[in-house]
């Protein structure tokens, strides 16, 4: 038999090979874990380094939609202390983005401490500045941020973006320019569930339609 003959029979016996899922893992039934769906839950979410979506938590764990909300509230209260348990140092809370541990706000003084003696990460003032304009008048673009600062932006707004603080979410139809906006991490930093929730600060800005004409600063 040639070898053209033979590679027929040689794809037919590796076909099934092919995208096979033998080498995965087995699904385990989460409940017979030690502590159970709950405990299972609890892993996931130490691991998890954003907030995560209960219906990805539920498809990983192999849980329905429901059993995995419950769960996720009942350690929520459990956290706080409202199941007649003691209140914990950390929190589950739900987010724009789906469900996260975070430490808890009653000890954010000694963690600020913890976390920010001897570090010098946190954002200037100009960066801040430029936060603050792009949070209120989204979507904004570069030249109209520049426009309302007085100075050039560009090397803030790479900051902000290189923190995940804002993003490009479009362009300008008249201009072209590149618009930009706020993300779910700003709110997750914040503290904030929507952009609702920013101090009444925007009339204190000027009218976007005010500086339209700039927009050509933006390269």
């Amino acid at each position: 038999m040639t070898v053209e003959e033979q590679a027929p029979e040689a794809l037919q016996v590796a076909a099934p090979a092919v995208g096979s899922r033998q080498d995965e893992p087995a699904l385990v039934d989460v409940h017979t874990l030690p502590g159970g769906a709950h405990a299972a839950v609890e892993a996931v979410l130490m691991v998890a380094d954003a907030p995560i979506g209960a219906d990805r938590i539920a498809a990983s764990l192999n849980l329905t939609q429901d059993e995995t909300d419950d769960i996720l509230h009942e350690l929520s209260d459990e956290y706080a202390g409202h199941l007649g348990s003691r209140p914990r140092g950390f929190e589950l809370r739900r987010t724009v983005d789906g469900w996260r541990i975070y430490s808890s706000a009653a000890h954010a003084d000694p963690v600020g401490r913890f976390v920010l003696d001897g570090q010098s990460s946190k954002l200037s003032q100009a960066a801040l500045e430029t936060l603050a304009v792009v949070a209120y008048r989204q979507p904004v673009t570069r030249g109209q941020v520049s426009a309302v600062r007085g100075v050039n932006v560009d090397g803030v707004v790479r900051t902000l973006l290189t923190r995940g603080l804002i993003a490009e979410i479009g362009q300008d139809p008249s201009s072209g320019a590149v618009l930009f906006g706020t993300t779910g991490y700003f709110l997750e930093r914040m503290d904030f569930s929507s952009l609702d929730e920013l101090p009444p600060l925007a009339p204190h800005l000027p009218d976007l339609d005010m500086i339209d004409g700039l927009d050509g600063l933006d390269s």
